[in-house]
């Protein structure tokens, strides 16, 4: 008989609990990516003041409530989920949850035998705290919240980051974007106050190509550039035919690169501020290797320009032209017509 996988918290604490209100509940992510919440955590959000670990399941089924749950709703609550989690020093212990999702069914559900008079006004106390959870959050945004309370947000903008740098950035680079650290870009963020989501990078999505190229592939040493320059093909007319990027070695362009991203980074971390960076990348360039100050000013400037909504430009162009058309319009002149 196969061993049964022992699903592991990956991230999560009682340290980062999932806040509603003034009702809070352990959260964690398990290995297989399933968001649960603590099983007693659940309990006491409920208004449960008491230590058995069963409260949960002897609610569920009591026979004037049991009745108003879906099938599938009773089962989940009626099998929580194992999982170990690290405790104290480390080591790890055994817990039980549930899928986050469960929490509305159930409040719904003892909403529900309140309003057909089913709760005995001991139990009337879980279902003002059931109305509170549920005023708290909708059903579609418990699994983002989770992931905020956990951190694992940050795992989540992976996917998300690499689609945006395949858009912006020449595909022959994408080979070398496995070398950088996901916190080449979390620092861009943080120091610039900007939301680290999924929508925050879709927001920004010339910013992070933009940067990339300025603050790395630019800033090569010249040894590196003037290997680059020629191995680059050029045309009749003395123009080159593809980037200087595309011809990067492992032996001469991969360590050059990693050995630049980490620089940055450390200049990233040191910094409170997007303005302390800027001063601090400037102050720490080697100009020895052919690296020159960035005009950190005019890059931004050109950012915003590109990443004006169109939208905005066309709606208020269409604006203007029916504001126009408005003015002019002339009551008499539109009876002529129709005569």
């Amino acid at each position: 008989m196969a061993k049964k996988e022992v699903l592991t918290a990956t991230h999560g604490s009682d340290k980062t609990p999932l806040k509603l209100g003034s009702v809070e509940i352990p959260c964690y992510v398990l290995s297989n990516g399933q968001r649960v919440l603590s099983r007693n955590g659940i309990q006491k959000a409920l208004g449960y003041e008491g230590t058995s670990g069963d409260w949960l399941i002897n609610f569920v089924n009591n026979k004037k409530i049991k009745g108003h749950f879906s099938a599938g709703v009773f089962e989940a609550l009626n099998s929580p989920i194992e999982f170990e989690r690290s405790g104290a020093g480390g080591s790890a212990s055994k817990t039980y949850g549930h899928d986050a999702t469960i929490l509305i069914d159930l409040c719904d559900t003892i909403i529900e035998a309140k309003n057909a008079g089913e709760l005995t006004p001991r139990q009337l106390v879980y279902a003002s705290f059931a109305e509170i959870i549920i005023r708290s959050v909708a059903k579609v945004g418990i699994v983002a919240l989770v992931d905020e309370a956990t951190g694992y947000q940050y795992e989540r903008e992976k996917d998300a980051l690499q689609v945006v740098l395949k858009a912006y950035i020449n595909t022959e680079l994408l080979k070398w974007q496995k070398n950088f650290p996901d916190s080449f870009y979390f620092e861009i963020f943080r120091l610039n106050n900007w939301d680290y989501t999924v929508n925050g990078i879709k927001k920004r999505p010339r910013v992070i190509g933009t940067w990339t190229n300025e603050l790395i592939y630019k800033q090569l040493p010249k040894g590196v550039l003037e290997e680059l320059k020629s191995k680059t093909p050029k045309s009749e007319s003395g123009n080159y035919t593809a980037r200087f990027f595309q011809s990067l070695t492992p032996d001469i362009g991969h360590p050059a690169l990693t050995a630049q991203i980490y620089k940055v980074i450390g200049i990233m971390s040191a910094s409170n501020s997007w303005a302390e960076f800027k001063h601090g990348f400037n102050r720490m360039i080697d100009r020895a290797n052919g690296q020159i100050e960035i005009n950190f000013e005019s890059i931004e400037k050109k950012i915003e320009k590109e990443e004006k909504p169109i939208k905005k430009q066309e709606e208020l162009s269409m604006f203007n032209l029916n504001l126009k058309k408005g003015l002019e319009y002339n009551p008499k002149e539109d009876r002529k017509k129709k005569e």
